[in-house]
């Protein structure tokens, strides 16, 4: 398990630094999200939501076809195949499940990629609360669809214009609205960021992968524990998720792949474990991208779910610690691994994934080992930019 101590760190990492406005929001559910997610009642609704609802478990799939390319055996655990797209999913549940047992009527998100913009826009629709999704106006043009979804789901999406206009951006005024609405309002954060308990709480409702990867890997291959987990790290929910039940036995090799963008030294990127160092941003004390004196660097990644300065504090504790070990990966090695996974495997993926995929070409497993793939996405909202890639790419 990704343990955390009482005041929500991880060893540095973690924390809860929110301005005074925020103590009484943030202390609620920190004395109270425990108690009422370890429940039965709570329990009950949740497992048979993900059950009846999102479609789990997920498959864990072999690609015997990406296996021969790279001589290994290569699992893919297909949270594309959730309801709405992606592992965004099992996280709103859960804590709209919270927000309801806590009295809340309207709900707020923040999003990038627009997934877990349409996973909470989704569950507001099932659970009949009033929904709004604070998303920059650069993630807003190049993630239409999910946008169309969301407005169609009943949501309103509010364009954050400051900034760089991404995600950074969009979760600082759902913060502001957080603060100016204290009562009625619950903040869903998306990723495994913010001041506790928002880590714990998210990796905890997103561990269903890893606990489920352990079931499948024993059914298939008659050991529950992989040699590799592969999965990409924004704010880091999918590979927190894909870590968490392995967190402990130092034999699973944890492996996180980071948006290098253009490149690590090019100003255009978002290789948080190599470019960042300790700072505080929205919320815990983490490892953020940053000028000498404190401000914030503005992220670059052609995946809208990864142009995060920051990572969330458990992958900070994990790269810090050795445990976990983080690569960057280019546009370029992404829109590959994308463009070949489609090709040889019949399933597009989103960019984001696509990171963790391309890793494949510079792993070097042995061919008796088992690797898996942390597919947190479909590609779907993506086609226009994959399509744009491919027209550039023609030689």
């Amino acid at each position: 398990m990704l343990a955390v101590s009482e005041s929500g760190f991880y060893g540095n990492f973690g924390g809860a630094y929110i301005p005074e406005m925020l103590h009484p929001n943030v202390e609620e559910l920190k004395n109270n999200y425990l108690e009422i997610i370890q429940s039965p009642s709570f329990q009950e609704e949740f497992l048979s939501l993900l059950k009846d609802y999102v479609g789990r478990p997920t498959p864990l799939y072999y690609a015997s076809r990406l296996s021969e390319k790279y001589n290994t055996n290569v699992y893919l655990k297909r949270e594309d195949l959730c309801h709405t797209g992606a592992h965004k999913v099992n996280n709103t549940i859960g804590q709209i499940l919270l927000a309801k047992r806590l009295g809340k009527k309207r709900i707020i998100a923040e999003t990038g990629a627009g997934q877990h913009g349409v996973a909470t826009a989704t569950i507001c629709a099932l659970m009949g609360l009033e929904c709004e999704v604070f998303m920059g106006k650069i993630d807003v043009a190049r993630q239409k669809p999910n946008v169309e979804r969301m407005k169609m789901l009943g949501a309103k999406v509010i364009e954050a214009v400051s900034g760089s206009q991404t995600l950074k951006d969009a979760t600082n005024d759902a913060m502001r609205d957080w603060i100016n609405n204290p009562v009625d309002t619950y903040y869903v954060i998306g990723s495994v960021v913010g001041p506790h308990p928002y880590p714990d709480m998210v990796a905890r409702f997103q561990a269903v992968i890893s606990e489920e990867i352990k079931k499948q890997l024993a059914e298939k291959t008659g050991k529950e524990n992989p040699d590799y987990i592969l999965a990409c790290v924004g704010g880091g929910s999918n590979a927190a998720g894909a870590f968490y039940h392995f967190a402990e036995n130092s034999e699973v090799k944890l492996i996180g792949l980071e948006a290098a963008g253009k490149g690590v030294d090019t100003g255009e990127s978002a290789a948080t474990t190599l470019l960042g160092k300790e700072g505080v941003l929205h919320g815990s004390r983490s490892l953020v991208m940053q000028t000498p004196d404190g401000q914030v660097v503005e992220p670059y990644s052609i995946s809208a779910g990864l142009d995060y300065p920051g990572i969330g504090p458990v992958h900070a504790y994990l790269f810090a610690s050795g445990r976990g070990k983080y690569f960057p990966v280019t546009d370029e090695e992404a829109m590959e691994a994308g463009l070949q996974l489609s090709r040889l495997e019949g399933i597009i993926p989103a960019i984001e994934s696509s990171h963790a995929l391309a890793y494949l070409e510079k792993l070097n497993a042995k061919p008796e080992e088992v690797v898996v793939v942390n597919l947190s996405g479909r590609g779907d909202k993506d086609l226009a930019t994959y399509i744009k890639w491919i027209e550039d790419h023609k030689s």
